[in-house]
This record gives C-alpha cells, structure tokens and sequence, in this order.
C-alpha cells in the first residue's frame, strides 16, 4: 500500500497538474471504486466543477472543488493515479476517466479494487467519516518537537511497531516505512513504548521525520510488485535506499555481521537487524 511518501508525490505532482482544471466528463466502469454513493450521483456532483486545490490526509488525496465537495481518492493497496491524454489506449482495471475541460485526463486504475474515490463535505470529513476524522498527527504537514511526539508516545503502551503504524497517533506510515524508521533508530520493533528513554525517544523521531522526507524527496518506493507509480507512471527510487524493508537474508549493511531477519506479526512481515537493532 503507498504510504505517506507515495501519496505526497502524488499529491505535489496534482498539484502542479489538475489545480484549476474544470470537469467535463466523468466515466465509470468499475462500480466498486465509486461505492460510498452511487455513480449516477458522483458523476453529477464532479461533472462541471473546479479542483480548487491538492490536500493530502495521511494516506488520503483530498481535492477541493469550487461547488463545496471535496474529492477524495484513497488509493490503498493497487490504486494507481495516471495523467493521460484521450488518446491513450485504457489500460486493464481502469475504472474511473476523469476528462477536463481545458484537454487531458485522470484515470484511476486499480487491478485489486481497494482503493476508492468519493465525494465528501467538508464538515463530514470533519465528524462523520471515521477514518479521516480520527487520523493522528501528520509528521510531515504538522511537524511537532520531540518532547511532544514524547507525549503522545506515552499516551498508549503498545510495542513501537504498532504505534508507528497506528493511523490514530501517526498519519500516514505504514509497514515498509515503520521498518525503516525503526533500523533507522536502532530499536526494535517489539520494544514497548514505555521503555524508551529520553534519548531514545529524540533518536526515534529524528529518525522518523528523516526517512520520511527522504523517501519524499526519492519519489517515494516501487517494490518488485510494481503496483506504484506516480502519475506520469514513473516507479519511485527510494527502495534502493532501503536498509531492512524487502532484504530477509540480506547483509545488514550498517553491521556486516548479520543478515536481515523477517519475522510475521499480525499477518504482517517485519524486518530487522538483531545485531543492530535493540
């Protein structure tokens, strides 16, 4: 699933694309993409307006058009967000053909169909929609100091893996990037919250608000699956970086003493260095 670094690129390069774009058409061919309203009714909301600008919310697109709806697009674990012109041939598991005015297109394609777009108001977004209104803090729009990350640390004792990962503390970082914030730091994943000390804590957001960024500033990764591109259909280059996510059996290439080991918890693969990490 793209986490926070491959939706903030996505989000700069809409930004840069789609903003202040008008709506001509909009064509549906996939009903589960549109499944929060039907698509008679999303087609008629988008059709006509303006995007207005590009927000990103965790792991969320949000578009604000000009008619008070806000698009939302989650892309989850095979959505794909492609700029196109009419021309081009559709591709396979293409569902939603977003066609502007002023010429070009948007399409949408997602072969697992997870992912989703729908349109929301702002005040829904606010109260009503659980996911987007319970979402934690953004380390990348909302950067905090270290003593008040320390705070929130604190605020649930859990293993350090599952609060990286928890969508209600942290927004937007997920499996791949946990791992990598974790080695990062030299902590384990299963190291309880409550036992970091105050240079722990400091070396553990550093570590975090720098991968981050750094996956940002790489566009973001594209695993061997190749389900992520950005919206010129380029992979990211950041997976080349990676130190532990994907490389079980691999030298650890900080030590040179031990292979990366995986480990499955909660049906979820975790990397790590045990020499490195403790």
């Amino acid at each position: 699933m793209p986490e926070l670094p491959e939706v903030e690129t996505i989000r700069r390069e809409l930004e840069r694309e789609v903003v202040g774009r008008k709506v001509k058409t909009v064509d549906i061919t996939g009903a589960r993409t549109i499944r929060r309203q039907s698509p008679e009714e999303f087609k008629e909301k988008l059709e006509g307006a303006k995007i207005t600008a590009v927000q990103r919310r965790g792991k969320y697109l949000l578009l604000p058009l000009d008619n008070g709806s806000v698009l939302i697009i989650h892309l989850r674990m095979s959505g794909q967000l492609l700029r196109n012109v009419p021309k081009d041939p559709l591709v396979k598991h293409t569902h939603v053909v977003i066609t502007f005015t002023q010429g070009g297109q948007l399409r949408f394609i997602d072969p697992r169909t997870f992912g989703e777009m729908f349109l929301a108001t702002p005040d829904e977004i606010s109260s009503e929609i659980e996911e987007l209104s319970t979402l934690g803090i953004d380390p990348v729009e909302n950067p905090m100091s270290w003593v008040d990350f320390g705070h929130l640390l604190r605020q649930k004792n859990t293993n350090l893996k599952a609060f990286l990962t928890d969508q209600s503390m942290i927004a937007g970082i997920g499996n791949m990037y946990a791992d990598e914030i974790l080695f990062e730091s030299g902590l384990r994943w299963d190291r309880e919250t409550s036992s970091l000390t105050t240079q722990e804590i400091r070396r553990l957001y550093r570590s975090l608000v720098e991968i981050l960024h750094e996956a940002i500033k790489y566009n973001g990764s594209t695993l061997s699956d190749g389900q992520y591109v950005d919206i010129f259909g380029k992979p990211g280059e950041y997976q080349n970086q990676h130190q532990v996510y994907d490389r079980e059996k691999q030298p650890c290439r900080r030590c040179r003493r031990n292979d990366i080991v995986r480990v499955k918890v909660s049906n979820r693969s975790t990397f790590f260095c045990e020499v490195c990490q403790v």
